[in-house]
């Protein structure tokens, strides 16, 4: 293990992912500027929804791909990832679906068969920008639609996660498309001791949290001590689990002195708020 290089750290988190039905995704098919990977996106809504797929074809034509992809990609940026996957996008009286979620029962062939269809996607070293050739390590989309980013650190190599957080805050402008807030659910920074979480980039003011079992992990045999994060939190139903049930905004309102109107205004503030693992644990047992 002397020389167990973060190389391999991330090849090992890919196998577990593909061994779990991930697919892998080159980054060169990541779109920069809809903040999506088009292709993925396009092949799931023809083979989910040919029909309105087909009334839409029949109004774009040619354009079709383009302008729907297009069209998602702003209501993501405009209300959030996560309204998007549950509520769907609309365009040209046709509504879309861009996630399946876990039928609540079993009687419903369709539904059952859609669910399936859901592709959960895991790209490394995203490259991200317009502006630069930065890269994350690690990108988790469903269905083409970015979900989740993740940088990784080996304590083999000298760094930990502690490395991954100030990586987000100082080296990840908060400006990129990419990192506007709702635009993902989470950003993990990744040890092989340690996870630490935040769902909004503010620069140097960015605040991370930890998800992790307790103050410290505990002693895994088989491996890694932040195995728990792909090997429960990554599986593909907790992924959807999360998007359906668990994250949301928080909305807040408070009464602040405005020195230029010589009153008091209220100033109104949102929170995405992701459950931290303990949180989870405590759930899937009452579950």
């Amino acid at each position: 293990m002397e020389n167990y290089t973060e190389i391999q750290f991330e090849e090992h988190i890919e196998s577990q992912l593909l061994e779990r039905g991930y697919i892998k995704s080159s980054p060169k098919l990541y779109d920069r500027s809809l903040c999506l990977i088009p292709s993925q996106l396009i092949d799931f809504i023809q083979e989910t929804q040919p029909k309105q797929y087909k009334k839409l074809t029949e109004q774009y034509g040619d354009d079709t791909n383009n302008k729907l992809t297009k069209r998602i990609s702003e209501q993501i940026e405009s209300k959030g990832v996560i309204e998007v996957l549950r509520k769907g996008v609309k365009d040209r009286g046709n509504t879309f679906k861009l996630v399946y979620f876990k039928p609540k029962s079993g009687l419903n062939q369709e539904h059952q068969d859609l669910y399936k269809k859901n592709r959960f996607i895991e790209v490394r070293q995203l490259k991200y920008s317009k502006k630069n050739e930065n890269s994350i390590d690690m990108g988790i989309f469903i269905n083409g639609i970015p979900v989740m980013m993740l940088e990784l650190k080996n304590s083999l190599t000298g760094q930990d996660h502690t490395h991954g957080i100030k990586q987000w805050k100082f080296d990840r402008d908060s400006k990129e498309s990419l990192f506007k807030f709702k635009r993902n659910m989470v950003y993990f920074s990744v040890g092989n001791e340690k996870v630490f979480m935040s769902t909004r980039l503010s620069g140097s003011k960015t605040r991370f949290l930890p998800f992790n079992k307790g103050i410290d992990n505990p002693v895994n045999p088989k491996g890694h001590m932040t195995h728990y994060l792909w090997d429960e939190l990554l599986q593909k139903d907790s992924v959807l689990d999360l998007i359906e049930n668990f994250v949301h905004i928080r909305k807040d309102v408070e009464k602040v002195y405005d020195p230029k109107q010589q009153r008091l205004v209220e100033k109104k503030s949102e929170t995405l708020i992701f459950p931290r693992y303990h949180q989870l644990n405590v759930i899937g047992k009452i579950k």
